[in-house]
């Protein structure tokens, strides 16, 4: 089978060479030529332009930073889906809207298409192993059809129709930035009051408190090492995102709100792309 990955960043670098090492003829593009340099020495094609990338393609890979990115590339005339060939699959594994994924599966549908949401999740690290945890939204036999390419990736979950992908993924991500929030709470209150973060951190290891937010973020937090797996710019991208859809069926998620202001904050104040763990850096300016 022969793919094309539109989107090496963070992930979608390592992602790639997963597919690659699977066997998969992959041909790459990103916006940023510096960073498919190094798949060169992989074997894998570096396209020219995301058309390039998606022309002849059993399937395609998206993996942009957002809904309105993702439309730039995939729509329109001339665009990713007005390329690719009758039969073919694009994925979707970029954090987008639940409408806009929609939006992307009917004009696909339109030309034959089939199409797959499937956002991630598992930080730069799940990407690197294959182990990320993948939601995918979608008809059952397309997604079944796709099985070996997620098997390269990580650990495919089908979770209903086109669409339910990013709502897994939405409740994914407000778990995640409610438990870094109450982490860097938590760490703050251990570090203020006088006990060792770090060996804090360590006894609640095994405990009800344990995580991987505790294990991975919370280590991030005590060594102040904040390059980024997961910007935080992307996390408040998605709190917003949940939170619109939340106001759009009449829900009040308080949590929810708390964490978005919080990330919000953080952004506004310049850190908006370290890692998301770097929140406890917000709780210690606001607590100065």
């Amino acid at each position: 089978m022969r793919g094309g990955f539109i989107g090496t960043g963070i992930m979608g670098g390592h992602m790639v060479r997963r597919l690659s090492e699977a066997g998969f003829d992959m041909a790459a593009w990103n916006r940023s030529p510096e960073k498919t340099a190094p798949l060169k020495d992989l074997g894998i094609e570096v396209a020219s332009s995301a058309v390039a990338a998606a022309t002849a393609k059993d399937f395609v890979i998206c993996m942009l930073s957002s809904g309105p990115v993702c439309d730039e590339v995939l729509l329109g005339e001339g665009g990713v889906i007005d390329v690719m060939q009758t039969g073919s699959t694009l994925i979707v594994m970029s954090s987008i809207p639940v409408e806009t994924a929609r939006k992307q599966a009917e004009i696909c549908r339109e030309k034959g298409i089939y199409y797959i949401d499937a956002p991630v999740s598992g930080g730069e690290k799940g990407a690197r192993e294959g182990t990320l945890a993948i939601m995918a939204g979608g008809e059952a036999d397309d997604v079944a059809a796709m099985q070996r390419v997620f098997a390269a990736m990580g650990r495919l979950t089908p979770v209903g129709p086109v669409g339910s992908g990013q709502l897994a993924k939405l409740a994914n991500q407000m778990i995640v930035a409610s438990s870094i929030c109450t982490v860097a709470e938590a760490l703050l209150l251990a570090e203020r009051g006088g006990a060792d973060p770090g060996r804090v951190r360590e006894a609640l290891l095994g405990g009800f408190a344990d995580s991987t937010i505790l294990r991975q973020h919370g280590l991030r937090m005590v060594t102040n090492d904040f390059v980024p797996g997961g910007p935080a710019r992307y996390q408040l991208k998605d709190t917003n995102t949940a939170l619109s859809l939340a106001a759009g069926l009449g829900l009040q998620l308080p949590i929810a709100i708390g964490a978005d202001r919080l990330f919000a904050a953080m952004v506004e104040n310049g850190d908006g792309d370290l890692d998301h763990s770097a929140v406890i850096e917000e709780l210690r300016r606001m607590n100065a």
